[in-house]
């Protein structure tokens, strides 16, 4: 029965293209749509907030692309049938307008990502400056403002985008690269359309509003008993007191419960392995050397005492991690190359197809072309504009060294988007590690390194990301019989939302909330590790605290190890597949600053989804990513209202916080004194 089952889906897959014969696809102006654009300057707005809170959090941010595309659907499908009834209707809502919507809610949400807001901006501002110390000085060290932050975004935020528009038909026809996120999107919005999808999404429709109101109403609920800093459920002491000084607890956060479900099960548990690693072994013992290992009258902040050991250590991992990934990513690359060539499996775009439904695909990908003088024009006039204006922002930075990166940035974007499309993975980060380390040495201290470091990341991780986040939509496109053009210009569009956007959307946290505070809650983690590697670049290991050397080079192996054993496990071992047992370095290092609480969350969201696949599988894999999102968006959302309210002054009616029983009876004496 199950295998009956199985080929009748295989069917359906095959002759997806027929179910639509009918419908008639709208030329790429009409793909692009007032509603289509107007829902997604709105859907940006709410995702440009969650992306922010995630980044201003943990940094740990799922694939939005689902659930972009869920939304986008639920927004326009109500307005239309609304108009539709009042007989008003003139153009239909197809699945080349919601493709239209999902590129460009991802691409203003990418922007949020890359824009480096809670990265390598934060890392240039006085509030992380202070607490590294070495360094602080004012060549290194870069007041924020919405003016020259936005200026920056838009200045490198499109280069990206036609660094890698020439190479789209050799990606997506030759190559027949899979971009797993850009289909399962094209698969998801493709059921969407179709009559059997349609019942469905207006289910999982359903299901995400209830969860979306439920996730909102109880983040309203836990701001009455957020009075101050270390009050609310926020700051419940799950495991206990003595847990809780160590960061151990569940902080009620239905954001990364969210997180959680949608997150691979592994990453989860690498998150929990590395707090328990960090804060329950290594950051104790570190703490017992104190007044040998470091002064004991430095500030919990400096990276001269124990906060130096987090940062370096969790840096060490995120390295090795990279750089693994990067020479990974290339030798995959070069491979793939060799093989495809020596045994011919190259297809002439003129070869004839014999599936139906490639037939009809390539059809449309190839109808409108976008030239590739155009692409490359493009590409040298955004360029030239960059090379004269960022020295104008980043004085430290000269126009021939930003002129390097934008010779060696496209060779980059290539290696990034060709390994994303194998393996779903995008290195722009780290390729913007890779790019701190090598400007800042280069400028050195005394010249601004810091600052020259952590701009040349902004401009490299921007070319990098938006050129895979492109490359993975002109599949969905290839998929959903969407223009490339309408891909194109949406992307483009939602580039320019988000560079909009994600400044606003940032310095209303920044002005509301302790934003960057390692003990508030937004401590936005990555902005004091890039400045770190920044300052690595400028004076090498001589600013690591004792023995913390040692330290760095055993995780940065351990991490390269880790990565080395799952990748020939995955070659030589399939019996019985423990490399899915092996935890992700760069997952594991991310608690060692922050603490285990967001990690919790994430199981339990794990926990969630796991038992409900164990219970009723088909429910979970069809309203799970709903439930998920629906959660996200409603506590992510609520942090406007929140935000707003602390601008204003107004303050919650409560303070919830729990003390030990010794502390209780103290303060009861002195309450009654």
């Amino acid at each position: 029965m199950r295998k009956e089952e199985k080929h009748e889906d295989d069917e359906d897959v095959a002759s997806l293209e027929k179910a639509f014969e009918e419908t008639a696809v709208p030329s790429w102006q009409n793909q692009i749509t007032i509603r289509a654009m107007v829902t997604s300057v709105l859907l940006s707005a709410v995702f440009n907030v969650i992306v922010c809170k995630l980044n201003l959090s943990t940094g740990v941010i799922p694939s939005l692309n689902v659930a972009a595309g869920l939304l986008g659907f639920a927004m326009v499908k109500g307005y239309t049938v609304l108009i539709q009834k009042c007989g008003y209707l003139k153009q239909p809502f197809t699945r080349q307008e919601n493709t239209v919507i999902q590129t460009c809610v991802v691409a203003s949400s990418g922007i949020a990502f890359s824009s480096g807001t809670a990265s390598y901006l934060l890392g240039m501002s006085p509030i992380t400056a202070a607490q590294a110390e070495t360094g602080n000085t004012p060549i290194n060290v870069k007041q924020l403002s919405i003016g020259w932050m936005m200026t920056f975004l838009f200045t490198v935020s499109f280069v990206g985008l036609f660094s890698i528009v020439p190479l789209r038909k050799v990606m997506i026809l030759r190559y027949k690269l899979t971009y797993p996120s850009g289909t399962a999107t094209a698969y998801l919005i493709n059921s969407f359309h179709t009559p059997k999808g349609a019942r469905l999404a207006k289910k999982q429709v359903w299901v995400l509003f209830k969860s979306f109101v439920g996730s909102f109403l109880w983040a309203c609920f836990q701001w009455f008993f957020s009075a101050a800093d270390g009050c609310g459920f926020s700051s419940f002491p799950t495991f206990g007191l003595a847990a809780y000084k160590q960061r151990f607890y569940f902080d009620f956060s239905a954001t990364y419960v969210g997180v959680g479900m949608i997150c691979p099960y592994m990453v989860n548990v690498s998150l929990l392995i590395g707090a328990i690693l960090s804060w329950g072994v290594l950051w104790p013992v570190i703490e017992s050397k104190k007044g040998d290992w470091y002064s004991a009258k430095l500030p919990a902040s400096s990276l001269h005492g124990i906060q130096g050991y987090r940062v370096f250590l969790a840096i060490a991992m995120m390295l090795g991690d990279g750089l693994f990934h990067v020479v990974y990513m290339v030798i995959v690359t070069l491979r793939s190359f060799m093989q495809q060539k020596s045994q011919k499996e190259l297809i002439d775009e003129s070869t004839e197809i014999g599936n139906y439904d490639e037939k009809k695909r390539m059809e449309y990908f190839l109808k409108d072309q976008i030239p590739n003088t155009v692409a490359i024009a493009g590409y040298v006039v955004l360029a030239g504009i960059s090379i004269a204006v960022i020295p104008q922002i980043f004085h430290q930075l000269k126009w021939y060294q930003v002129l390097v990166a934008y010779a060696i940035a496209p060779i980059l974007a290539f290696c990034n988007a060709y390994g994303c499309g194998l393996t779903d993975w995008s290195l722009a980060s780290n390729y913007g590690k890779i790019a701190i380390l090598v400007f800042s040495s280069w400028v050195g201290l005394d010249q601004g390194g810091v600052l020259a470091g952590l701009a040349s990341c902004g401009v490299m991780m921007s070319i990098v990301s938006t050129a895979s986040d492109l490359m993975q939509d002109f599949k969905t496109g290839y998929l959903t019989l969407s223009s490339a053009r309408s891909m194109f210009f949406s992307q483009v569009f939602g580039t320019a939302i988000g560079c909009v956007l994600s400044p606003l959307v940032f310095w209303v946290f920044f002005k509301a909330y302790s934003v960057g505070d390692p003990e508030g809650s937004y401590p936005a983690p990555y902005a004091l590790m890039y400045r770190g590697i920044a300052l690595l670049g400028v004076e090498g290991f001589s600013s690591l605290p004792k023995n913390c050397l040692k330290l760095v080079i055993i995780f940065f192996f351990a991490s390269v190890v880790m990565n080395l054993v799952t990748e020939v496990m995955k070659k030589y071992e399939t019996k019985y597949r423990i490399y899915r047992f092996i935890p992700s370095p760069m997952c594991m290092a991310i608690p060692f600053y922050l603490g285990a609480y967001f990690a919790i969350d994430m199981c339990i969201g794990s926990l969630i989804l796991f038992v409900w696949q164990r219970k009723n599988k088909k429910s979970a894999k069809d309203f799970g990513p709903a439930v998920a999102s629906g959660l996200i968006c409603g506590d992510s959302l609520w942090g406007i209202p929140a935000a707003v309210f602390a601008l204003a002054g107004v303050q919650a009616p409560i303070c919830m916080k729990f003390l030990s029983a010794s502390a209780n009876n103290k303060l009861d004496a002195l309450l009654a004194g």
